[in-house]
């Protein structure tokens, strides 16, 4: 079962590939900024604190009180806290706690990372519908979310309940999921987007954080930026009319609001007559709502790649065809859409201060769509006001999270079953036709549409799905997409990215050219593709965007050239590699909280030589989690390379006694059997693996290798047929059935594997040599 790990994300960028006393800063009182004729605009702006913005702002705070944002996170007391502190208890997922109060404070009683059943005292609340978190405290500056949580939905939806939020899995303590782990804490994974100008301040000497902030919300300057050269012009203003006031009003963040919409005559659909005026409102949104992580310190007004790594439209994110799989926050499913491509900002439908719809129902629809054309049955063919005749119900299906939370698909779509019954994805028709199967929604499409329906800008579906697969052709129809500009910039990228899999010199020339786009986020893309070509190939490629303007692209690059020593190349560029090999570490240093970081850097480590560096690295991960499978993974194999098989087994075996069902250990301690000759053990160690991670085709592959050589031919044609059923265009495992089937004299059956192969790899000319052998060896039979 895929273990759900909670907002974070990991890429390619990390090996994965995502409290204390918290002080408030009280930034000075409007009076202490303002009140003089002019002041000092060149320095770097401060924040000020939403106090002093309400003074000149208050339509607009008035609007911001109650909603999400203001309500992003509180201190606990009797009008924050939600959920029954009344001697309730919840019970589940390995899990046991108590909620009460006392003097005037709530506390849990549940276990600790020991499995010691301990008091915590409530801090914080965090959020507030359609449920309530809450964190706690520790000593070394963490603020921790537990996984039990409050479902503030009115009772009569199932609400006013404890439940939590891994309902299908058991998270004991020690558990990745225990409330107590990495994966749920406040400071690295939730506090950037639910607090102002937070600082994680995180001492990686010491282990512990000293976290900060302005307001302990979601506020004015979240968006808007620090707001004291703001306040030092206005003031100015309000006592001399004739005092400065510059076109950014001392805001390093212009959002003016959406563009201007008209409806023309002989369309049915509004034109956008003057673009959205300022900063980008989509990059400064997706800042927060988005699947991402954090490189660096975000700098209001300055490019989201700058200092984030959105994700692209990864399968355990979205569906084949883009669709929200897992929770990704709206902004990778936006980028999608054919409204962003036209202009669409979020603030056309939202109001950025409320956070409420612009307008009710399908209003907010209709306002740039004729409602006499698409609120119509003619349109939508349902009864009107019923679900079906709801703009979002079909073109923005929602997706529940956290058990009682459903997000809507902001890729606005129009309905696919057609795609359902090819590539198994969700459709809008049978979320409501539950009874009804994807071959009865899609005739209804072709009954209502014809059978030149319109499929939508997004068609992507069969490139990404076949590429997942390995399927035949998969690498001609992802450069398809990737050289299309009429693509959504996220469905390019993305295949670009996966092209990674089919690096042959007409693809190395796709992703070149996408070195160079003039899109940034393609352009890091281009560099993730090129991480298992060969040195060469990658310095020869990627030395040039150590110097790209925009941060992640830069990191792209440089995570692909770890392995590059200054020794290698010419003395002219030495000095790029190292500064882009340094800023690699900067940015792991960035989140050296966690233990993917310090993975990282042993990998440059040892790619640059420096083994007793990486060995220490290799320390402090496992000092911040010790159940990161990639630490014992990574640290066995540069022993294995450094020929101290000991100390490989040492450390797998290590990792084995955290976490003895970890499928990684167990295939690299089989590997490690192999190597120095104990086959018994190794057979035994490489069978674990496979049984325990069957989704991973290479661990059946190498399993079947080791049967095989030790005589078990018939074991082994058993394994890899079981890996063909879970994985048909796996080529390792094709290619040791058609031999295995040869040698054995089986010819019809080696013939049919062969030929598969063949179909997935036809200008390969090992493959087409062992077809015609097994061919010329005597007709099949």
């Amino acid at each position: 079962m895929r273990r759900i790990i909670p907002c974070q994300w990991r890429s390619g960028l990390f090996v994965g590939g995502t409290v204390v006393s918290l002080t408030v800063v009280v930034v000075g009182a409007w009076l202490s900024l303002g009140g003089r004729r002019t002041g000092r605009t060149d320095r770097p702006a401060e924040f000020v604190g939403s106090a002093t913005c309400v003074r000149c702002h208050e339509r607009e705070t008035l609007s911001w009180g109650g909603s999400h944002h203001d309500l992003a996170m509180a201190p606990a007391n009797e009008k924050t806290v939600l959920g029954d502190f009344e001697n309730a208890t919840f019970e589940g997922q390995g899990m046991h706690a108590r909620f009460f109060r006392r003097d005037g404070k709530f506390f849990v009683e549940t276990e600790s990372a020991s499995g010691a059943m301990r008091v915590f005292e409530i801090r914080y609340t965090f959020g507030v519908t359609p449920l309530q978190q809450y964190l706690i405290e520790f000593p070394d500056g963490r603020l921790q979310a537990l996984t039990v949580a409050w479902d503030a939905r009115p009772a009569e939806q199932g609400g006013q309940r404890w439940f939590h939020l891994q309902p299908d899995e058991q998270t004991p303590p020690g558990d990745e999921l225990h409330w107590t782990s990495p994966a749920y804490n406040w400071n690295h994974a939730c506090a950037e987007c639910h607090s102002t100008n937070v600082q994680k301040n995180y001492n990686a000497t010491l282990d512990t954080f000293s976290t900060t902030w302005t307001d302990i919300d979601v506020s004015c300057e979240a968006c808007h930026g620090p707001g004291s050269r703001h306040v030092t012009l206005a003031s100015a203003l309000a006592t001399d009319p004739d005092a400065p006031w510059p076109s950014d009003r001392g805001l390093a963040v212009q959002l003016r609001g959406g563009g201007v919409w008209e409806m023309v005559e002989g369309s049915h659909t509004a034109v956008l007559r003057h673009p959205a005026e300022g900063d980008s409102q989509v990059e400064a949104c997706g800042r927060c709502h988005s699947r991402r992580m954090q490189i660096g310190a975000y700098e209001h007004g300055r490019p989201l790649l700058e200092t984030h790594w959105p994700a692209l439209l990864d399968d355990v994110l979205y569906f084949a065809d883009g669709q929200i799989r897992d929770e990704v926050y709206v902004y990778g499913s936006f980028l999608q859409s054919r409204m962003y491509a036209m202009g669409v900002t979020c603030s056309d439908c939202h109001d950025p201060h409320s956070l409420t719809l612009r307008r009710p129902g399908n209003a907010v629809c209709t306002s740039c769509h004729d409602a006499s054309v698409f609120d119509s049955p003619s349109h939508h063919f349902h009864e009107q006001d019923t679900p079906g005749a709801s703009c979002v119900e079909c073109h923005m299906p929602s997706r529940t999270y956290m058990v009682v939370d459903p997000r809507r698909d902001h890729s606005m779509r129009i309905p696919r079953p057609d795609l359902t019954v090819a590539l198994g994805v969700p459709n809008a028709c049978n979320q409501c036709h539950v009874d009804q199967s994807a071959e009865w929604a899609a005739e209804a499409i072709v009954e209502w549409y014809g059978e030149e329906f319109k499929r939508g800008t997004q068609t992507y579906g069969h490139a990404f799905a076949h590429a997942r697969i390995g399927a035949a052709g998969a690498g001609d129809e992802l450069v398809a997409i990737a050289t299309d500009r009429r693509m959504p910039t996220i469905a390019r990228a993305t295949a670009i990215r996966d092209l990674g899999a089919f690096l042959d010199p007409a693809v190395v020339d796709v992703i070149e050219a996408g070195l160079r786009d003039e899109e940034a986020l393609i352009r890091r893309a281009a560099a993730e593709a090129l991480e298992h070509g060969d040195a060469q190939t990658r310095w020869s490629l990627l030395f040039r965007v150590l110097d790209d303007p925009v941060r992640s692209v830069r990191l792209a690059a440089a995570s692909h050239l770890l392995d590059i020593r200054a020794e290698m190349v010419e003395p002219s560029q030495r000095d790029r590699l190292m500064r882009g090999l340094a800023e690699y570490e900067a940015a792991q240093m960035f989140n050296a909280e966690r233990a993917e970081s310090w993975v990282n850097l042993a990998q440059l480590h040892v790619g640059q030589g420096r083994v007793e560096q990486a060995e220490r690295a290799f320390a402090e991960a496992r000092r911040r989690d010790r159940r990161f499978v990639p630490i014992y993974v990574n640290q066995a194999d540069l022993y294995r390379a450094l020929g101290r098989e000991a100390d490989a087994e040492r450390v797998l075996s290590e990792g084995l006694s955290v976490m003895p069902d970890a499928a990684g250990l167990r295939h690299s301690l089989g590997l490690l059997y192999v190597r120095t000759g104990r086959k018994d053990e190794a057979l035994g160690q490489l069978a674990a693996a496979a049984r325990l991670s069957p989704e991973d085709a290479r661990m059946g592959y190498v399993y079947g290798v080791a049967l095989q050589s030790s005589g078990q031919v018939d074991e082994a044609i058993e394994v890899w047929q079981g890996v063909l059923e879970r994985h048909p265009n796996e080529r390792d495992v094709l290619a040791a059935l058609a031999m295995a089937l040869h040698a054995r004299g089986d010819r019809l059956r080696a013939v049919e594997y062969a030929e598969r192969l063949s179909a997935l790899m036809p200008d390969d000319p090992d493959v087409k040599r062992l077809l015609d052998s097994i061919r010329a060896d005597g007709p099949p039979g």
